[in-house]
């Protein structure tokens, strides 16, 4: 009689298990693949470029077009009018990145030796590549010949660390200084615009003229709509762009699309760079006219200037982290209660989901069901609003909260939802709960 050992198959699958589990764990140790190490430090890399200065073929449209680099260089810079001064420029709320100003010119600066009231100042500014977001392209002598426009221009500020408006870079931030409109409007030849809306450079400087700091309206271009029906302009807050890794809609209306399908429309319908773009919703006479009559859903050009670039600097803006507070900023003890309200009776967490602070999927809510009015939702595909991240909330904390900065600061955006949810919540907790905000 011959005697069979038989071996359990619970003990076989508890062997290849830990196997497998020593050799990924052996994996572990020894560090990621290089390939993929290698790939994504070239493509933050590049990414950075992208956003910072690649302008995308734009010149042709803010040189050429609008000739916006002639009422910057002024007459007696070879341009028109009396130029804009680095006092202008930084009353407009551009930035100054000053790692790229020359030492001795950074240090003529602090001993007050640069006339900044002198447009020939902002052109040495530019020459140095220093304006945030603005590129300046000069001739052989030395001339300003045109000039072109970045994502930085709109998603990026400085600390301030040389001067108000001069000083490191801060990729993401939301330029809540920049008069977007006041800038645009200088420029010379508005008939770029003009024609697209279909009315006269008067109206066109008048809704420009609306905007004010930190706001932008980017589907003007789309819908023609630049007033809503209250009379008050359509022109929306400019988000920040960080903290998007795990975010799903990009925008403040729902229903646009990812990171990277914004930074295509930007690229090509903004900034109006030389791409291919397709989105065939845009050919909804009804909803948007103005594009449809264009067919700006239906880009394509002789060379694609934008294309190559979406997937760097899509990588590069997934990988900007919310910023965080600066101690003191908020109390600690009141934050911790407020976490406790967030998540449980003022019923936060339902929607603003830990640790993306948004829904994981398709994160849009009907105006009906935040208690706001449809204006900005209706100008969207999905005629609905986006909800908003919230990491990093009082880095873009000027000028507002929601789409068009409508509740003042933090506390009057829990009042809204106090009252519209009848969530009960007492002073006291409404107070805990702004604190837990402020330390997001």
């Amino acid at each position: 009689m011959t005697w069979r050992r038989t071996v359990p198959a619970a003990a076989i699958l508890l062997t290849i298990w830990g196997f497998t589990w020593t050799r990924a764990q052996s994996g572990a140790r020894r560090g990621p693949d290089p390939a993929i190490s290698d790939h994504a430090a070239k493509l933050l890399e590049e990414g950075r470029r992208v956003f910072r200065y690649e302008t995308f073929g734009d010149e042709a449209y803010w040189g050429d077009t609008l000739k916006l680099h002639r009422a910057i260089a002024g007459e007696k810079n070879g341009g028109v009018g009396p130029g804009l001064s680095p006092k202008a420029a930084l009353g407009l709320g551009l930035k100054v990145d000053a790692e790229a100003v020359p030492a001795d010119v950074a240090a003529a600066i602090k001993a007050g030796k640069v006339d900044l009231d002198d447009p020939a100042s902002t052109l040495v500014l530019l020459k140095a590549n220093a304006v945030v977001g603005v590129t300046g392209r000069f001739d052989g002598g030395g001339k300003l010949s045109s000039l072109g426009v970045q994502c930085a221009f709109c998603h990026s500020t400085v600390d301030d660390s040389f001067s108000p408006g001069i000083g490191r870079r801060l990729d993401g931030w939301a330029n809540r200084d920049l008069n977007v409109g006041g800038i645009v409007a200088l420029a010379p030849d508005l008939r770029a615009l003009t024609t697209l809306l279909g009315v006269d450079e008067g109206t066109v400087k008048k809704v420009l003229a609306s905007w004010g700091p930190g706001k932008f309206d980017a589907l003007l271009n789309l819908d023609g709509k630049a007033f809503r029906p209250d009379g008050k302009p359509a022109a929306t807050l400019i988000p920040p762009a960080y903290g998007m890794a795990g975010v799903n809609l990009h925008t403040w209306g729902g229903g646009w699309g990812t990171v990277t399908y914004w930074n295509a429309y930007v690229a090509n319908l903004e900034l109006n760079g030389r791409g291919n773009f397709l989105d065939a919703r845009l050919d909804n006479a009804q909803q948007y006219p103005v594009a449809a009559r264009a067919k700006l859903g239906h880009k394509q050009a002789a060379q694609d200037m934008v294309t190559p670039h979406l997937a760097a600097l899509h990588f590069y803006q997934l990988a900007l982290p919310a910023p965080e507070p600066k101690p003191g900023s908020f109390d600690a003890a009141a934050a911790a209660r407020g976490k406790t309200a967030f998540a449980g009776k003022a019923r936060c967490a339902t929607c603003h989901v830990p640790p993306i602070f948004t829904e994981p999927g398709w994160n849009t809510h009907k105006a009906a069901e935040i208690g706001i009015d449809d204006f900005q939702a209706n100008r969207s595909p999905d005629r609905s609003y986006r909800t908003a991240p919230l990491r990093g909330l009082t880095a873009h904390a000027k000028g507002g909260f929601y789409h068009d900065g409508r509740f003042a600061d933090l506390a009057a955006v829990v009042d809204h939802y106090d009252r519209f949810f009848k969530l009960g919540l007492s002073d006291a907790e409404k107070r805990d709960l702004v604190e837990y905000l402020k330390s997001l």
